[in-house]
């Protein structure tokens, strides 16, 4: 197997690649539209630069590379930069898509596309793969416009769908709910976080392996993964203080209406993972495992 990887320098794509190399039978080559932030990590990881939303590119690289298969993780991901730049969302969540599934389908090549719980409207989570889509956000439009893209392609194609993903990165700039609870608290910092929006949060080795699973068996549809705990951030909040004895006096429990933000989050996600435990053998972390697994890591790369 040869396993192209987009997006190599964010946060899931870097743990693919820390896992995929361990893979004797694989061949990683890592792309992203940046330097290589993992060259002083990997010096022999194969990587080229590669802007997915430039359609020659993307045939250039795939019909150079060959690749058996394609786990596309880049993405705009920042729900409120989306819902103010839709341009350049639809630009990097879709139309790069439409270059993927294309030159995937035209080179017989396998496409895992990541996707998010925010296709949904929060109405009734946890849910399963065939419940109805319906977004609250440009984010989740777009990113459901992508996956009807993958759906519609000739070729061989996952769609992984998750949820709140958390973990931590070498020179990834983005923090998440375990450090930002973790560092606010340990520096004395009082923080407000919501507990009327439920979702299962998702540990970002678990997510790699689930989609390494699916590029390994081939597989074809649409999976959940996640873990299976529904907890709201203030719930996680809580569960990060008993972890790291730290005080909870100083998370404040408040609703979503506290913050003005641009975009409408869903209030209650989460999702049903039964499919991706039945067909792949998918066993996510528990969300207290998560929290260990995190803080045995160096959290000097996160800003």
């Amino acid at each position: 197997m040869k396993i192209l990887i987009t997006g190599s320098n964010g946060l899931l794509g870097q743990k693919l690649v820390a896992l995929l190399r361990l893979q004797a039978e694989i061949a990683v080559v890592a792309t992203s539209r940046g330097a290589n932030k993992l060259a002083g990590l990997y010096p022999d990881l194969s990587f080229i630069t590669l802007d997915v939303s430039d359609a020659a590119q993307v045939r250039q690289v795939l019909a150079q590379e060959r690749p058996s298969h394609v786990i596309h993780t880049a993405a705009m991901t920042n729900v409120d930069e989306c819902e103010l730049n839709q341009e350049a969302c639809w630009l990097h969540n879709v139309t790069a898509v439409e270059h993927l599934v294309a030159a995937c389908a035209e080179q017989n090549i396998h496409l895992t596309h990541l996707s998010t719980d925010f296709i949904f409207s929060g109405e009734a989570g946890p849910l399963v793969e065939e419940d109805e889509p319906g977004p609250v956000n440009f984010y989740g439009q777009s990113k459901l416009a992508a996956e009807r893209l993958v759906q519609a392609s000739a070729g061989r194609w996952a769609i992984a769908r998750t949820v709140l993903v958390y973990g931590v990165a070498h020179e990834y700039g983005r923090t998440n709910i375990v450090v930002w609870v973790r560092d606010s608290l340990r520096a004395g910092k009082p923080i407000k976080v919501v507990d009327d929006q439920w979702r299962t949060p998702t540990l970002a080795e678990d997510l790699a392996h689930g989609c390494w699973l699916l590029a390994r068996h081939g597989a074809q549809g649409i999976y959940h993964l996640s873990s299976d705990e529904l907890l709201t951030p203030y719930a996680m909040a809580l569960r990060v203080a008993d972890h790291f004895s730290l005080d909870k006096e100083l998370i404040e429990r408040v609703t979503a209406s506290t913050f003005s933000q641009p975009a409408r989050r869903p209030a209650r996600t989460g999702f049903v993972i039964d499919k991706a435990r039945r067909d792949l053998g998918y066993q996510p972390h528990s969300f207290a495992e998560g929290i260990g697994i995190v803080g045995s890591q160096s959290t000097a790369v996160v800003g």
